[in-house]
């Protein structure tokens, strides 16, 4: 039935939210960056240095991530004005109705967007629009958390495919019987670091683990820690001194594949304690370039960290990664619940949560908390 009052509302509504969006995204500000961004893809020999031409793609696609949806809402409102002219030019019946049922589509189609958009103005820090680097590491519970550690591997393989990000190993240690002790991956795209930051700190998984036979319930601990990857412009200074360098064999499945020199590096930043390492290059020398720049940008995350209590927690002489530290618990026996400590936000649909369906609704009520603190 055509209800011309509620869809004049909401796009009233809309047409006063877009315009809020303009100011306080800085929208005519973006355009100018990104228009300066692709004046220089444009230029002679804008690949000559390949690092600096994919920092300037990836500030392009930065702004893109704001323009294009705003854009996209911009144009679904402007739809359904014109479906609610065409409504009013039918006479009362299916035609009218069919129209207010396209102004309807559009309508709903502009408030998906202007949901998405209120999300991304959240991530305003300096390094939100960054790629995030994750690190998951096993904790307590043996072979059963390093099982963990591979399942949360794909989990955030599986949310970082659906969202439209990339993913690359850059380093990872198996179990001694399955899974992973710990594995070190980049997800590259706009903003990945501003979504992903929610997701840091132990995240605690109970249930009957299929490695006892007598078949008993276990809880089992995996910490995870998210950085963000800096680009060159970014100044952290390491002193020679300071650093170990570890070379080793990279590992393979067999074969030709396998790696025969010490290309694998691992660095250890002796100050801090921090560990890095990296295989997935082809020669020792990209290798180590590869760790040093994860080596900075985890560095960097714990120079910004003005708090002692947090640098102790995820980089110095943190406590056990077990009880009382988690940041989510995954029970998947005696009931299926998935909760987050933090905001209580919690989904009973356990498989969806490890399949990555549900991630971006934890990383949102986590945004949203923090959000409403910074107004308080």
């Amino acid at each position: 039935m055509f209800d011309r009052d509620a869809i004049v509302a909401r796009i009233a509504k809309l047409k006063t939210g877009l315009e809020e969006m303009r100011g306080y995204l800085k929208i005519e500000e973006r355009r100018a960056r990104l228009a300066q961004a692709e004046a220089r893809q444009a230029e002679p020999g804008f690949w000559d240095n390949p690092e600096a031409a994919r920092g300037v793609i990836a500030e392009a696609n930065a702004e893109k991530a704001i323009l294009n949806p705003f854009g996209a809402m911009a144009d679904a409102i402007e739809e359904a004005e014109t479906a609610l002219e065409m409504a009013d030019a039918e006479e009362p019946g299916d035609d009218q109705d069919l129209m207010a049922a396209e102004a309807g589509e559009s309508l709903a189609k502009a408030e998906r967007v202007e949901d998405k958009l209120r999300l991304q103005s959240l991530l305003c820090g300096k390094l939100d629009a960054c790629n995030a680097i994750l690190t998951l590491h096993a904790g307590a519970g043996g072979t059963e958390a390093c099982d963990w550690a591979q399942m949360l591997f794909r989990m955030y393989q599986m949310y970082a495919e659906d969202a439209g990000f990339e993913v690359e190993v850059l380093d990872s240690q198996p179990g001694d019987e399955a899974g992973l002790k710990s594995v070190m991956f980049v997800v590259k795209g706009p903003y990945a670091y501003g979504y992903l930051k929610a997701e840091r700190g132990v995240h605690r998984l109970v249930r009957i683990s299929p490695f006892d036979a007598a078949k008993r319930r276990h809880t089992s601990f995996v910490s995870l820690d998210v950085v963000a990857e800096i680009n060159d412009e970014v100044d952290i200074e390491i002193k020679e001194e300071d650093l170990r360098v570890d070379t080793y064999r990279s590992g393979g499945a067999g074969g030709q594949k396998v790696n025969k020199t010490d290309s694998a590096v691992r660095l250890t930043h002796l100050p801090t304690g921090i560990v890095v390492a990296c295989q997935v290059e082809r020669s020792q020398h990209q290798n180590k370039a590869r760790a040093m720049q994860v080596l900075k940008a985890k560095l960097y995350e714990l120079e910004m960290d003005k708090k002692r209590k947090e640098m102790e927690r995820f980089y110095g002489d943190k406590g056990e990664i077990a009880w009382g530290s988690q940041i989510r618990s995954y029970v998947f026996q005696p009931y299926t619940m998935v909760k987050d400590h933090r905001t209580g936000h919690e989904t009973a649909n356990i498989q969806g949560m490890m399949d990555g369906r549900y991630v971006q609704d934890f990383i949102e009520a986590y945004l949203k908390q923090r959000a409403q603190e910074a107004q308080q």
